[in-house]
């Protein structure tokens, strides 16, 4: 298969270099030209992937136009602000169009199968998620993932699963696009609020019970947009909460963490060298969960500390002097 990777970020980079084993054409696409030939000089992403090889037969490309031209399968591994720009140009697209994106945008709530939907009206639409730190897969870490469309006989999902199944990389199917990709956007809010609980100082104790009532805010959320409520217990909401809110590769876990620790939102900004997509998805979820009317504490509580100046350790206490109430 001819497949073009557009985002030559961590994420993106570990599905090229996963896609190339499968003895596929493989292309990764990337906007920065010096970053591209880096990795065109070294074969490695030391930005992102500090000492993994990347294969030989890579192509690098940072022509989009070019890197699009000839692709049965296109794999948008960009950030969610650059997603509806590099999606624009795929208007006539008629292959797999997968979004490994998690994220909300914020002025119309859609997540990025539904960007997709309008920018590239005429390809198969998939998302891939899951627990995947993306260090972990380029290393052969063993991992599980869903594979997700919404058309009944998951026959794209099922393509999919066959294109990135691996002895060390477990691809699952789904039916509930929307819940799968929900659950990997929604995930990275509460890693910043549990990544908050480590900066303070905070025990076991305090971020089980965050990451617990945490899900529950995602199901409820999830639910109330359209998606399946088991979904949320599965590889792309639970699994991938768990990883996202305790491992030490985690991007938005360390988001929250250095907030804990009293850094200003506007300096853990500018000295990150990968995005962390929960910082603009709070936004996106606060505003969805108003809309919808909602109840959603933590995701509240969060966004105020990024968004409205709130003290963090003031924004944790406030979330446990809650009115009590049985759990649901």
């Amino acid at each position: 298969m001819n497949i073009t990777v557009l985002g030559a970020g961590a994420w993106g980079t570990a599905l090229a270099r996963l896609l190339c084993d499968g003895k596929n054409h493989v292309t990764l696409w990337g906007h920065d030209a010096a970053h591209l030939g880096d990795l065109q000089k070294l074969f490695r992403n030391d930005r992102y992937l500090p000492g993994i090889e990347l294969p030989r037969e890579l192509k690098l490309q940072t022509n989009l136009p070019h890197a699009i031209a000839n692709a049965d399968i296109i794999v948008l591994a960009v950030p969610s602000k650059a997603f509806r720009n590099v999606t624009a140009s795929l208007n006539n697209f008629h292959g797999i169009a997968i979004s490994v994106t998690k994220g909300i945008e914020h002025h119309s709530g859609l997540t990025m199968s539904g960007v997709l939907a309008e920018n590239a009206p005429q390809a198969q639409l998939a998302a891939l998620s899951g627990p995947s730190l993306a260090l972990e897969v380029a290393r052969g870490v063993p991992t599980a993932i869903v594979a997700a469309s919404d058309d009944t006989a998951a026959a794209t999902a099922v393509l999919v699963q066959k294109l990135f199944h691996r002895p060390a990389f477990r691809v699952y199917t789904s039916t509930d696009l929307h819940g799968v990709e929900l659950g990997g956007a929604l995930k990275n809010v509460i890693a910043i609020a549990a990544g908050v609980c480590d900066g303070l100082g905070f025990g076991d104790n305090s971020k089980a019970a965050l990451v617990t009532r945490g899900l529950t805010e995602m199901r409820r959320l999830g639910v109330a947009c359209g998606a399946q409520a088991e979904t949320f217990s599965g590889l792309s909401g639970l699994g991938d909460l768990m990883v996202t809110c305790f491992s030490k590769l985690s991007r938005n876990r360390g988001f929250g963490e250095r907030l804990g620790r009293g850094e200003q939102v506007e300096a853990i900004l500018a000295n990150s060298v990968s995005i962390a997509e929960g910082y603009p998805t709070v936004k996106s979820a606060h505003a969805l969960a108003r809309k919808l009317k909602i109840k959603t504490p933590i995701i509240d509580e969060i966004y105020a500390a990024l968004y409205e100046g709130k003290n963090p350790a003031q924004a944790l206490h406030d979330l446990t002097a809650r009115e009590t109430k049985a759990e649901d």
